[in-house]
């Protein structure tokens, strides 16, 4: 592999990676979620809040979805048929390249050549690349990919606010870079996670309790460039809009980078506990059962329901905003 393609998704990593967790969820003034889960709906999305403030994606993916559809998640992740909930987030089906990459014998030096050669005060650059993120990530996002007209909405301004961000944020850095390189070098190394081969072995619960301190990691070194996340997920507001039955609509209000965003998503009931609606979609679509089945789902009291006809699902078919 190229350690120049590399440094690209290393530098798009620092614009994008880490903000996945301010795309979908909010904090809101209804009280502390049990760890049963959200008995209110906008609870529901402050829960998940919290667990990406805290760096937690195994009980991100707990709370995320009911109880009965964990195992068949694991069963799915073991299989190599998802990566859920990885693909809700920007780095999806390139993390195990770019934890290879940044976990083999000597890549702090070879990337810091190439950051040198290729990036090292290239701003004008930098910026006209954060400038087509915007103009074209919302291009797609409003006219391809599988999303929903929330998911639409809230993505096409979250990715003009990273956008807006990357136009200032001194990506061309020499300095921040030599900090950086080697603060996600040591990260992914402890990992363990290099291949494919190795999510598979690890299972999705372990693989994302791995996983929880490189994307501390991916943080500090976005504080380094400017952007405080975990600020923007203390300030995230969520409230009440709608409430129709075992479905509701909450409004997210946050701010990310100098950007305002506000937004409503879908939430619904299901034995109980409430749930944002597209991660229940993202995810029932994730186990689909190969061969042309799609996968079981829960009905509001947690039964399941049978399968229907539908294309089986891979770790590509749930596509993230910023990789179109």
């Amino acid at each position: 592999m190229r350690y120049r393609s590399i440094c690209c998704l290393l530098l798009m990593a620092l614009v994008v990676g880490a903000t996945a967790a301010c795309k979908r969820d909010a904090s809101s003034d209804d009280g502390i979620a049990t760890p049963a889960g959200a008995t209110k709906p906008a609870e529901a999305v402050r829960l998940l809040t919290q667990h990406l403030h805290d760096n937690d994606l195994e009980a991100f993916a707990r709370d995320a979805v009911p109880p009965a559809l964990q195992p068949q998640l694991e069963q799915a992740w073991r299989e190599g048929r998802t990566r859920w909930p990885l693909t809700e987030l920007p780095f999806d089906e390139r993390l195990p390249q770019l934890l290879a990459a940044l976990s083999a014998p000597g890549s702090e030096k070879k990337l810091q050549q190439v950051f040198d050669r290729q990036f090292s005060g290239a701003h004008a650059e930098l910026k006209a690349a954060a400038m087509s993120l915007g103009l074209f990530g919302v291009q797609y996002i409003r006219s391809e990919g599988d999303y929903s007209d929330d998911e639409r909405q809230h993505y096409a301004q979250f990715i003009q606010a990273v956008s807006q961000w990357g136009l200032t944020a001194p990506l061309g850095d020499p300095q921040r870079a030599r900090r950086v390189i080697p603060q996600l070098t040591t990260a992914a190394r402890r990992t363990g996670l290099a291949s494919e081969a190795d999510f598979r072995k690890a299972g999705m619960q372990e693989s994302l309790r791995r996983l929880g301190p490189f994307m501390a990691t991916t943080k500090r070194a976005l504080e380094i460039y400017g952007l405080q996340l975990d600020d923007s997920l203390s300030g995230l507001q969520a409230s009440l809009q709608q409430q129709t039955g075992d479905r509701a609509r909450v409004r997210l209000r946050y701010s990310l980078g100098e950007t305002d965003i506000d937004t409503v998503v879908d939430v619904e009931r299901r034995a109980g506990r409430w749930y944002l609606s597209d991660y229940l979609r993202h995810a029932e679509a994730a186990v689909a059962v190969a061969g042309g089945a799609s996968a079981p789902t829960t009905d509001a009291a947690g039964a399941q329901a049978p399968p229907t006809n539908a294309e089986p699902a891979t770790p590509e078919t749930v596509r993230n905003p910023t990789s179109p």
